[in-house]
Order: structure tokens, then sequence, then C-alpha cells
């Protein structure tokens, strides 16, 4: 049972974020989510709480003057209480685009996300991207 509550939470997610809809993404957090966004740039690091990454949100649609945008590439993957989310991500910025595919790791507990860790095909360019200030 844990795994068809996991893929149907994961769905919700990935149908939210795929149409901007981040307050019913963050409605999906558990009270002390954790968010681990990989990288070394200005969005990198721990989140902790729905607050904290909604701000992480508004920061990345606030720098790419909304042009960030989330898909789905494949159905999730589920194992217990974890699922794997492939998805491909886009922006603009200045000028300078950036697509590249990924994995969203989700670890589902009971109705909630409790944590996610990203995985990003090309860290690098998407360090190139974000910038640090």
């Amino acid at each position: 049972m844990a795994s068809t509550a996991a893929l149907r939470i994961a769905r919700q997610y990935a149908d939210a974020v795929s149409v901007k809809d981040f307050a019913t993404v963050t409605g999906l957090f558990a009270d002390e989510i954790v968010w681990h966004q990989p990288g070394n740039n200005r969005f990198s690091g721990t989140h902790r709480g729905a607050a904290a990454i909604g701000e992480m949100f508004s920061g990345m649609m606030t720098v790419t003057d909304g042009t960030f945008a989330l898909e789905p590439t494949m159905e999730p993957m589920v194992n217990g209480s974890l699922v794997a989310a492939p998805v491909h991500f886009s922006a603009k910025r200045d000028g300078v685009e950036m697509e590249m595919n990924g994995v969203d790791l989700l670890r589902i507990e009971g109705e909630r996300v409790a944590e996610v860790w990203l995985l990003s095909a090309g860290q690098q360019g998407e360090d190139g991207f974000w910038g640090h200030t």
C-alpha cells in the first residue's frame, strides 16, 4: 500500500510542478520537509521547511522571468516510500537558455513529501546558468 500512496503523491507533485502550481507543490510537503538542491549555485544547499523551499522556487521564477519549466519525461518509479521521477527542465536567463534532464527523488511519508533530492544530467552547466549571486 505504501507504494500506491507514494506513486499517487508523486504524480500530484509532478502535475503541479509542470503547470507551475507551486502552492499545490508546497501543500504536498510534510511540516519538516528537507530539500537537497545540488551543485554550487545561488539555489544550492539543503532547504528546510515549505517556506524556505517556496522562497527558492520564487527566486528561480524571478531570475528566469517565469520561464523555468519542469516536465515529467516518463512514469515515476516507486520502491516503497521512494519515488524517482525522471524530468526535463528548462529556463532562459539573460539571453542564455538551459535545458537538461534530471531525476527528482522523493521520499514519501504517509500522504506527504518528506524529503527531495534533485539530480541533474549536467550539474556544471546548471551551476553556470544559475550563477552565484
